[in-house]
């Protein structure tokens, strides 16, 4: 375990590896953002709920997880380096004060947290390269700056180029009674920078998965999609390697 990440279980070649950028709502004791701390447990910090979803799937065989470990408004992993918003300095209509830095302190967070997280989980594919990739995200039902626009999806596949987990994976989603969005709530062509990179860059199959926050909000949600997803995440392997 380090800073920028750690790792749930243990990565087997062949196997299943998530990863989840946003897992955390962690800040280091020497940052200041500037806000009021109870933002932290809110959205715009965290992905609700997927850190309990990885760890129970990383209890089943064959599957390990990856999961970033500062909060998305200390750095966000999933982003290209250089976007303005992988040190964000406003989300969802609050501001950060403590992330209006200057030149060598943005270089110094991304020296911190950014890099060593990609370092990392690349070195992590090469060595074990699973079967597959599950990209495991949550998503608010709403945005507090657009409160009028819904999202009844129960969950979302996103994906850009590369939709071959996607195809199979949806029906199988559709089987199990879920209202499931094909690039909603938004589109995986403008917000998949971990997959563009270690994926769809590298040739690696992955489903991104966006889970809605209030299914996984309690401990019998989480363990409900960790068992979902290793079924799903083992079927589409499958199919793949036919």
């Amino acid at each position: 375990m380090t800073e920028a990440f750690h790792l749930i279980g243990a990565p087997r070649f062949g196997g299943i590896l998530v990863v989840s950028d946003h897992a955390s709502n962690h800040v280091p004791a020497d940052i200041d953002l500037g806000i009021d701390p109870a933002l932290l447990d809110q959205h715009i910090a965290i992905d609700i709920g997927v850190a309990g979803v990885a760890q129970h799937m990383a209890e089943r065989p064959g599957i390990a997880a990856f999961l970033g470990g500062v909060s998305r408004l200390v750095c966000d992993f999933n982003r290209e380096e250089h976007a303005p918003t992988v040190v964000p300095i406003a989300s969802d209509g609050h501001a950060m004060p403590g992330n209006a830095l200057d030149h060598a302190g943005h270089e110094a967070r991304l020296a911190r947290f950014f890099r060593p997280y990609h370092a990392a989980l690349a070195a992590l594919l090469d060595d074990k390269p699973p079967a597959l990739i599950l990209s495991l995200h949550s998503f608010t039902p709403r945005l507090a700056s657009h409160p009028e626009q819904l999202r009844p999806w129960q969950v979302g596949v996103l994906y850009n180029h590369d939709d071959r987990a996607a195809r199979i994976a949806i029906p199988l989603l559709e089987a199990a009674g879920l209202m499931v969005g094909d690039q909603e709530p938004y589109s995986g062509r403008l917000l998949n920078a971990t997959m563009n990179r270690h994926a769809e860059g590298e040739g690696r199959p992955y489903l991104g998965i966006e889970i809605r926050q209030d299914q996984i909000a309690d401990a019998a949600g989480q363990q409900f999609w960790a068992s979902l997803l290793g079924r799903i995440c083992n079927e589409v392997a499958l199919k793949l390697g036919d």
